[in-house]
């Protein structure tokens, strides 16, 4: 039941990458239009800035869960292949643990913050008004598929440090 599960953990996580993988494209056509614009003496629209600054958001949240997956992440290697398995395999579930907990707690607060701005139906107000809540939106989601990710490597269905030389390519 929980490799199942996993596996549509898996199917949902990298749905968002290729989603994040989609904004890139659109984020750069926006800019290079707005900058086009500007240089033949044009008034870009207004709106471009702030697409961007909520794209960027997006990108980075929607690729989140994707690299904890992936073990996209930071991790020093050389401490971990240098440890014994009496000491790895403790300190692993710990950090799993610590880390599946804060991103929960993240989705926890991000999500009081999307309701708080959905309930008083704010708007954030630059070069376009936008719901408030839009902000909010890809983060609960974003630290809840992270935190899972995290609890199915404390499951031990995975290991975020295993690491195998090959996957080195520069050759070192």
């Amino acid at each position: 039941m929980l490799q199942t599960f996993d596996q549509k953990l898996g199917t949902v996580v990298t749905a968002l990458s290729w989603l994040a993988c989609a904004i890139i494209p659109c984020m750069f056509t926006g800019i290079t239009i707005d900058v086009l614009m500007r240089t033949v003496g044009f008034t870009p629209p207004l709106f471009t800035s702030s697409v961007v600054e909520y794209a960027l958001l997006y990108l980075a949240m929607c690729s989140a869960p994707w690299l904890v997956r992936e073990r996209g992440h930071v991790a020093i290697e050389a401490l971990v292949t240098a440890m014994s398995n009496s000491i790895r395999r403790p300190l692993a579930k710990l950090v799993y643990l610590v880390c599946g907990s804060v991103c929960v707690l993240f989705a926890w607060f991000s999500l009081e913050l999307f309701w708080e701005a959905w309930v008083t139906g704010e708007e954030d107000v630059r070069g376009v008004d936008m719901p408030y809540w839009v902000l909010f939106i890809p983060m609960p989601i974003a630290f809840l598929l992270a935190g899972l990710e995290f609890f199915m490597y404390l499951a031990g269905l995975r290991s975020y440090y295993t690491y195998d030389l090959s996957e080195v390519k520069d050759g070192v």
